[in-house]
């Protein structure tokens, strides 16, 4: 696991994360032109670090996913969506939710908390979410 994590770092990982979201055989021209890269041997290095990991591996049509390995994604049809966007989701909803609908009349110290609580995890998650999008979209 650790060797993946240290070939799936920038260009390589935006390699990847495209030939994830296609879903068919690409050659190197065709990753080339895709990734914007001033060269088709840019491409193939990055194909060929992916290969070696045992990620891609190449058919005749050209370069196909091997092995799916989303350590901070979840992959829905084509969209690769931050695994901490669904906790973030969940928590966002019990606050709107808390907030809305089961406010009590005299509002009480563990409704405050319970507020607080769904909040800041609403904040934590979406916090993770929005980093770990960045982090491996460079």
């Amino acid at each position: 696991m650790e060797d993946l994590e240290d070939v799936l770092k920038g260009q390589t990982l935006s390699v990847y994360r495209y030939l994830l979201e296609n879903r068919k055989p690409l050659s190197v021209r065709q990753v080339q032109s895709g990734m914007d890269f001033k060269s088709p041997s840019l491409a193939f290095y990055h194909l060929n670090k992916l290969q070696s990991a045992g990620l891609v591996e190449l058919h005749q049509e050209g370069y196909v996913v091997k092995k799916v390995y989303l350590r901070h994604y979840v992959r829905l049809s084509r969209f690769l969506i931050p695994r901490y966007a669904f906790y973030f989701v969940f928590f966002a909803l019990a606050f709107f939710l808390e907030l809305l609908v089961l406010r009590p009349d005299p509002l009480t110290r563990e409704y405050l908390f319970a507020l607080a609580i769904l909040f800041l995890g609403s904040l934590f998650f979406l916090y993770e979410s929005v980093r770990i999008f960045l982090m491996e979209r460079l």
